[in-house]
């Protein structure tokens, strides 16, 4: 390795351990230099058109390949049905068998990269990496079933139909989905959003080398840029620069974007860093641009847009399939919930409307996902005259604006059981980061402005019940140091998400409701 190459090296390794340290000082220190959150109205208008959520790219492919098993599962079924006479060998095993080579070949599909996007697009040119696990489903089977006398269990000339049978559907399905991915790609239902982070010359040369990929899926929105039009214009490779970086962080909340590119060289280290203690609050992939580099590390550092590579810096968190787990979650536990608990929900209900004026449920606006503003369902607790819907005033110990029954609802958090609602309606998650009022306050400061990073908790969906409220860190907010707790716990709870997570602060939150010194 050369002296460049090693210089290199020590600034990538150096950049990757100071992003790894980001999150954790973010929650040490007080942001000073926020971003603003007006753009300008280009840009808005910009954002607007890109408002509406699309599938990605995983989603559908992951959905092809269920549609595929599925489709030559019920084909060999069928064959089967029809092709069994009376007396034969029992239909159950014969049965599984035919799931058994369904699911070898979906599996010996994926071993082939049979579910690329570029296979997907044009199978005709890929016909060997289609039809070849196929046919080596059957042989596999073939020579597991040899001991056993396989025409006893599944006649050759049942398998050699639904072998002839099962390739004609294959490059059928396939050829009409080339089609349809093409024209989901022109209409942009089946693409990933990029914003170009840094403009100029390298900006450029990132557009061209992705635009020359055939099977390219990234759909440019434009580029976010702090330097003046004379080192980086306001039109580069045809897409307009639609504001500095700060401006980017409110565009990325307006518009649905999936990816973040940073086009600058690894050897500009400080600004690299300058970005991201901005960007990384963002739900949403950043990358930094590896095709002007030299500098070739091994495959799996890299993730590529056909064949340009791009340095892994942040990723989505929750992404794809296991943002559809979660939801299949969220909605199977909250109906479960719902059922368990609606005569306490009734009580409630009834208790509040009985003992005080006003409507049962207060809605209150909270920040969501992506810092979106969200409604939030919760027994009324407070008298109507006196409600707070902003937050601003935090409820405190012995607070008159409280009724007897909200004092008690709120020990218990009985009041918060209506998102319950929430979750179904997909607001809230289940587990998650708490919601926190939109004009929440310590000491008159808000929270972002006591944490630097506070935002980055809203890169998931808020929860009914979260990380930080196990562990202790619920009720008021009298102190910087209690906001602090909360998002470091928050932050950690993001990073190490799995469902088995969700499903232990489920498990532990009743017990955790039992300590109601900071609830009142």
């Amino acid at each position: 390795m050369n002296t460049t190459e090693q210089s290199e090296q020590f600034n990538l390794d150096n950049i990757r351990k100071q992003v790894s340290e980001i999150r954790t000082r973010g929650t040490d220190e007080t942001q000073d230099n926020r971003p603003s959150s007006e753009i300008n109205a280009y840009a808005r208008q910009i954002a607007e058109q890109f408002r509406e959520t699309n599938q990605t790219p995983a989603i559908i492919i992951g959905q092809y390949r269920l549609f595929e098993f599925l489709s030559l599962l019920a084909l060999g079924l069928t064959l089967l049905f029809f092709g069994t006479a009376p007396g034969d060998h029992p239909f159950l095993s014969k049965a599984a068998v035919t799931i058994a080579v369904s699911g070898l070949a979906i599996v010996f599909l994926q071993v082939a990269d049979a579910y690329q996007i570029p296979i997907l697009r044009s199978p005709y040119r890929y016909l060997y990496r289609i039809l070849g696990p196929w046919a080596a489903a059957f042989a596999v089977m073939a020579v597991a079933l040899f001991p056993f006398d396989i025409n006893s269990i599944y006649s050759i000339p049942l398998l050699g139909a639904w072998l002839a049978t099962g390739a004609a559907f294959i490059l059928l399905a396939r050829f009409l989905f080339a089609y349809g991915i093409r024209n989901w790609a022109r209409n942009g239902l089946m693409e990933r959003r990029a914003v170009i982070v840094g403009g100029g010359e390298p900006a450029k040369e990132l557009i061209r080398a992705l635009e020359h990929q055939p099977d390219n899926d990234i759909r440019i929105c434009g580029i976010f840029d702090d330097r003046g039009e004379k080192r980086s214009p306001v039109m580069v490779a045809g897409y307009p620069k639609l504001g500095t970086v700060a401006e980017l962080v409110e565009f990325a909340r307006l518009a649905r974007v999936d990816m973040l590119i940073i086009s600058l060289p690894s050897s500009a280290e400080d600004r690299i860093l300058q970005l991201l203690k901005m960007l990384w609050v963002l739900p949403v992939d950043i990358r930094l641009a590896a095709h002007a580099n030299k500098l070739r590390f091994r495959p799996r550092a890299y993730s590529h847009v056909g064949a340009v590579p791009m340095l892994d810096i942040f990723n989505k968190p929750i992404r794809d399939w296991d943002g559809v787990a979660k939801r299949i979650f969220d909605i199977f536990f909250s109906l479960f919930a719902l059922a368990l608990l609606w005569p306490i929900m009734l009580g409630a209900a009834i208790a509040v409307k009985a003992t005080s004026k006003g409507p049962i449920f207060f809605m209150q606006k909270r920040h969501g996902f992506n810092n979106e503003i969200i409604k939030v369902f919760k027994f009324r607790s407070m008298y109507t005259h006196m409600s707070d819907p902003t937050a601003r005033n935090a409820v405190t110990k012995n607070d008159p604006r409280v009724t007897p029954v909200g004092r008690f609802i709120r020990r218990t958090s009985i009041d918060e059981l209506p998102q319950l609602f929430n979750v179904l309606l997909g607001s809230l998650s289940l587990v998650g980061p708490r919601p926190h009022a939109v004009l929440a306050a310590s000491h008159n400061r808000t929270y972002a402005d006591v944490v630097e990073g506070y935002f980055a908790r809203h890169r998931v969906k808020p929860g009914v019940t979260g990380w930080a409220q196990i562990n202790g860190w619920r009720g008021e907010i009298d102190s910087d140091d209690k906001i602090k707790f909360r998002t470091a716990y928050d932050l950690y709870y993001i990073e190490n998400w799995s469902l088995l997570f969700d499903l232990k602060i489920l498990f532990k939150t009743p017990f955790s409701l039992l300590n109601t010194e900071n609830a009142y």
